[in-house]
C-alpha cells in the first residue's frame, strides 16, 4: 500500500466538523465521521473529552468553540484518544493508562510524530471514581471502569445535562475486547474481561435515571440506553453458550489489524464485540 502523504493524513485524521447537541455541549467529528470528541463548556470552564491522533490542529479548533480556558481528559488511553495530549500542558486520565501506553507512545503507534507537539512532556494528572470537574454551573463525575476494552476507562457523568460519556467501552456497533495495549505485559484474562464488561454496563444501567444521552466515541451518537443492558445480555449469551459467533468481520479497519484472523465477533440483540476466539471458547457455554 502506498504511504499517505502527512497532507492526507491531516485530512483524514485532523479534519475536524463540530455541532451542539445543546446550548452547551460539542460534538466534534472526525476519521471520516466514524469518531467522536466532546466538549463541555460551563459559566467558567470547558472539558474537553479525548484528544484525537495528535496531529496538532485540535486546539486551534477547540479554542474556536470556546473562549473559556480548557481542561482536558481521556476517556482512555488509545492512539485515537490520547494522541493529541501533547498539544495541552496537563490532561487527566485514569491510572491504568500506564498499562496501554505502548498503544500511544510505543514506536509507529500513531501516524504523526507527536514528540514534535507543543508539549510532549505534558502533566499527566490521574482521577478516579468520586472525582469531578466543576465548570461553573455544570459539574461531570468521573467513574472509572474496570478493565474490559482497555485498562484505562473512565466514565464521564453530567447528570444536570442528562449524560454519560463511555468512550469505546460501550457503543452502538461493537466493542473490541481483544488486548489492544501494545503492552507484552498487559494483564488480560477473557473471564475476568467479560465480567468486567458486565459490571461497568450494569454500574451504568443502575444509573439510567441520571441520564438520557448515551454518548460514545465511535459509530453514531447519541445512543439509546438500551445498548447498555444489550451489553449485560451478551455476555449472559456468551456463557449460556447462545451468542452468535461469526467468522467473517465485516470491518474494514479491524480486518487491517494483524489480529484479524484470530478474531470472531459475538452478537447479541443490538450489540457485538470482537475477541479473540481461542479466547472466547474457553468461556462460552460454560454457565447453563
Amino acid at each position: 500500500m502506498e504511504t499517505m502523504s502527512l497532507e492526507e493524513l491531516q485530512k483524514i485524521f485532523g479534519s475536524y466538523m463540530a455541532w451542539k447537541l445543546d446550548s452547551k455541549t460539542w460534538i466534534i467529528q472526525f476519521m471520516n465521521g466514524t469518531e467522536y470528541m466532546y466538549l463541555l463548556e460551563g459559566d467558567e470552564k470547558a472539558l474537553l473529552l479525548d484528544t484525537g491522533y495528535g496531529t496538532g490542529t485540535l486546539r486551534a479548533f477547540v479554542e474556536n468553540l470556546t473562549d473559556k480556558p480548557v481542561i482536558v481528559a481521556n476517556t482512555h488511553y488509545h492512539p485515537d484518544h490520547a494522541g493529541g495530549n501533547g498539544e495541552f500542558e496537563k490532561v487527566y486520565m485514569s491510572r491504568g493508562a500506564s498499562i496501554d501506553a505502548p498503544s500511544v507512545d510505543g514506536e509507529g503507534a500513531v501516524p504523526f510524530d507527536i514528540s514534535k507537539l507543543p508539549y510532549p512532556d505534558y502533566e499527566k494528572c490521574y482521577v478516579t471514581t468520586g472525582d469531578s470537574f466543576d465548570l461553573g454551573g455544570r459539574v461531570v463525575e468521573v467513574i472509572e471502569a474496570k478493565p474490559a476494552h482497555c485498562n484505562s476507562t473512565l466514565f464521564f457523568l453530567d447528570r444536570g445535562h442528562g449524560m454519560v460519556f463511555t468512550g469505546d467501552e460501550f457503543e452502538s456497533a461493537q466493542t473490541l475486547m481483544y488486548d489492544n495495549s501494545g503492552n507484552p505485559d498487559a494483564p488480560y484474562d477473557v473471564k475476568d474481561r467479560l465480567d468486567s464488561l458486565y459490571e461497568n454496563a450494569k454500574n451504568l444501567y443502575e444509573l439510567r435515571d441520571s441520564y438520557t444521552y448515551v454518548l460514545p466515541n465511535h459509530n453514531g451518537t447519541p445512543m439509546s440506553v438500551d445498548y447498555i443492558s444489550d451489553y449485560m445480555e451478551l455476555v449472559e449469551a456468551i456463557y449460556r453458550g447462545e451468542a452468535i459467533i461469526e467468522d467473517k468481520l465485516n470491518h474494514f479497519f479491524i480486518e487491517m489489524d494483524p489480529k484479524a484472523p484470530t478474531l470472531c465477533r459475538v452478537r447479541w440483540n443490538h450489540v457485538s464485540i470482537f475477541i479473540v476466539k481461542a479466547e472466547l471458547m474457553k468461556v462460552y457455554g460454560t454457565r447453563k
